[in-house]
């Protein structure tokens, strides 16, 4: 038995000829805090959306919380497993996302509150109290009855986040959050998840933003053309990088 939250081995995902990952293989604990950094196209991103099975993969294996995610072998075959039983997983991790996919005819409470009474099945008052502390927490209780048209970008980010951790996830991903948004609301979506990581949450983000992956995670993982090129803790790997791909990239983003 395994103390890690998550666990990756020898992760291989395609797309037709084009293999994305090349054999990841990556561990998280509890409460951790990693960061994936790497250029356009190294696999960022694919490996998140293999954790939650939006994406299939190929081979290798993903546990969380000590469970075999999307697959199993019967008789010496892998198998995919039932619908019923993905979904399942799925609800084990939350994920917020580039564009903030709220319901535009449903409130920000509505937005929040739609998973939990759909799929968890809680009574709408119980649901309600969940979704007004968690838009509570991201600074928006006195948005609550306004319309994603009536938020700024950054406010739909946060409602979008709301949304996801309001489920209670086991581990929290975050896949760019703040790229599609203007520069000056970056900081208010950054500030939020910075706080969650200070409760505790266990987190796996892909980020362009160097400073804030440096300052809230306590593990930085690097990919470059599908594989893990060098991970660590972020102020070794960020002031004296071990590989001289990792120096390159730092020199070309925006930490300096």
């Amino acid at each position: 038995m395994t103390n890690n939250l998550l666990e990756i081995r020898d992760l291989h995902k395609s797309y037709g000829a084009v293999e994305v990952l090349k054999g990841v293989d990556c561990t998280m604990r509890q409460g951790d805090v990693v960061s994936i950094i790497g250029s356009s196209g190294s696999g960022k991103t694919t490996m998140l959306r293999c954790i939650n099975m939006l994406e299939e993969f190929e081979g290798g294996t993903i546990s969380i919380d000590g469970q075999a995610i999307g697959y199993e072998i019967v008789n010496g075959q892998r198998r995919r497993k039932s619908e019923r039983e993905i979904a399942r997983q799925r609800a084990l991790t939350g994920m917020a996302f580039q564009q903030f996919n709220l319901f535009p005819h449903m409130s920000a409470v509505g937005n929040v509150m739609l998973g939990l009474v759909k799929v968890k099945k809680i009574g709408r008052d119980e649901a309600r109290a969940v979704a007004e502390t968690w838009l509570d927490r991201v600074g928006l209780r006195e948005r609550a009855e306004h319309y994603p048209g009536q938020l700024s970008g950054g406010q739909q980010q946060r409602v979008a986040i709301a949304r996801a951790i309001a489920m209670n996830p086991k581990l929290m991903l975050f896949d760019e959050v703040t790229s599609a948004l203007d520069p000056e609301l970056v900081n208010e979506v950054l500030q939020v998840i910075k706080n969650l990581a200070q409760d505790g949450m266990s987190m796996l983000l892909v980020t362009h933003e160097m400073r804030f992956a440096y300052e809230v995670s306590n593990r930085v993982i690097f990919m470059n053309q599908g594989r893990i090129g060098e991970e660590g803790n972020p102020r070794e790997m960020f002031h004296k990088p071990g590989t001289e791909r990792l120096a390159e990239f730092l020199k070309s983003s925006t930490f300096n």
